[in-house]
């Protein structure tokens, strides 16, 4: 299984960036999925053949969404009590479609979303504080930096990897 994440990254990143586990560009998920390689065709494939796929499903809904402003809303607590800090987006259509649309190229690829009970209408999107990186309350953001990112590159988990960038084009 590949275990992949389609982000909108709030700071500048670019395509092949990889970086630690623990040091994330300040981003909002969009979704977070797993798919077996197999999916890129019904032959099999490799990774850059899923790599296609998944771009090629995705490429319609992202490039409508890039350009889309959002502004950043309150504090709050995720994960396992609460203990992580994040800083909602206060809510947006554009960006709900986006994510909608993205879970129906998940379901097209056949792959699986470990947390299904935030997708679709429990959809929160945030992002989340980084040690002092984070964005504030009334900050405006751009969504013109979408993401496919390898949570695992060649099987380690200590990296993450972009493995495609659609910006915003000026």
């Amino acid at each position: 299984m590949r275990n992949l994440i389609l982000v909108a990254f709030v700071e500048p990143v670019t395509d092949g960036l990889v970086f630690p586990r623990e040091d994330w560009p300040l981003h909002i998920t969009l979704v977070r999925f797993d798919v077996k390689p197999a999916a890129a065709s019904d032959g099999g494939g490799g990774e850059a053949e899923l790599t296609d796929r998944i771009a090629r499903l995705i490429e319609r809904p992202v490039q409508a969404a890039l350009g889309t402003r959002l502004t950043i809303g309150a504090d709050a607590g995720f994960g396992r009590l609460g203990s992580t800090p994040v800083s909602l987006v206060e809510p947006d259509r554009t960006l709900q479609e986006l994510h909608e649309s993205l879970m129906q190229a998940v379901a097209e690829l056949q792959g699986r979303v470990p947390t299904p009970q935030h997708t679709l209408d429990n959809y929160r999107p945030h992002v989340s504080h980084h040690g002092d990186k984070r964005v504030e309350q009334g900050d405006a953001v751009v969504l013109d930096r979408v993401a496919l990112v390898d949570m695992a590159p060649d099987g380690n988990h200590s990296v993450r990897s972009v493995l495609r960038l659609w910006e915003l084009t000026k």
